[in-house]
């Protein structure tokens, strides 16, 4: 009986080893930094966990705060997204059309000027500009077209377009036909455009290094401020820290996709 052999490519697999090595060793040297004495003098000044105690310390806040903004900007661009998202999959106007196009300009246009279109409009709300409210907006304007394109492509497909003009034909109203038949037919769309804007809200830095105050710090910017204004060792710590929050996060919604995926399918 004739085996399958499977061709063997030496030099795409040599090729694939070295980019994923000069990916992760800038990763594993900061993380390394934070768990040394010294940075200067390496592994030989002994291991310590005293700089991730000051991170704690210092940034502690920053980790809860950041974690229920990204948990915020997914339910809100849930609630806001998918609605308008089934508007511009079943609207075949030119208003659409550049009303589409307009929503994904926060994406192409660079995080500091959408930040600053912000404050020019609502810097003189001072409570609200103050709080943690303004950052999220942010984070909304910014995330909601990965919300609305992921939903509407899904919400595009044929079989719902008939499954819909069947629904209507038995006498179903729109509620009963949106909540009843598509929501839960792009299901899987909306999970994996909630894990999209879940990871950028965690990871914005432009935009809300713009917006925060000195009481409104998200983990991207105090880790900014630990690199410039303590030792290596302190920001490599937060780098470490910064890691250990959002991996498990990241990897427990990648399996509640994949999930739902196996579910519900595409």
């Amino acid at each position: 009986m004739r085996k399958n052999v499977q061709p063997k490519a030496p030099f795409l697999l040599a090729v694939t080893v070295l980019v994923s090595l000069f990916m992760i060793a800038p990763m594993l040297l900061s993380v390394m930094a934070g768990l040394v004495n010294n940075y200067s003098a390496g592994l030989k000044s002994g291991l310590t966990l005293r700089w991730l105690g000051e991170v704690w310390e210092n940034y502690g806040g920053t980790v809860g705060w950041s974690l229920a903004l990204a948990l915020a900007c997914v339910i809100g661009t849930v609630l806001l997204g998918v609605p308008c998202a089934y508007a511009l999959a079943r609207s075949r106007t030119r208003a659409a059309h550049i009303f589409e196009e307009l929503l994904t300009l926060p994406v192409a246009v660079p995080g500091l000027a959408t930040a600053l279109a912000l404050i020019l409009a609502y810097g003189q709300l001072t409570a609200f500009r103050q709080s943690f409210a303004f950052i999220l907006v942010g984070h909304m304007v910014f995330t909601l077209p990965f919300m609305v394109r992921t939903v509407s492509s899904a919400l595009q497909r044929d079989d719902l377009l008939a499954l819909e003009e069947a629904a209507r034909s038995l006498g179903a109203n729109f509620r009963q036909r949106f909540m009843g038949i598509l929501v839960p037919a792009v299901f899987p769309a909306i999970v994996a455009g909630s894990l999209m804007v879940f990871t950028l809200s965690v990871g914005e830095f432009n935009l809300t290094w713009m917006l925060h105050t000195p009481l409104t710090r998200t983990l991207p910017v105090g880790l900014a401020d630990s690199y410039a204004s303590m030792r290596i060792e302190i920001g490599s710590a937060y780098t470490l820290v910064f890691f250990a929050v959002i991996l498990p996060v990241l990897w427990g919604l990648q399996y509640l996709a994949n999930l739902m995926q196996k579910r519900h399918g595409t």
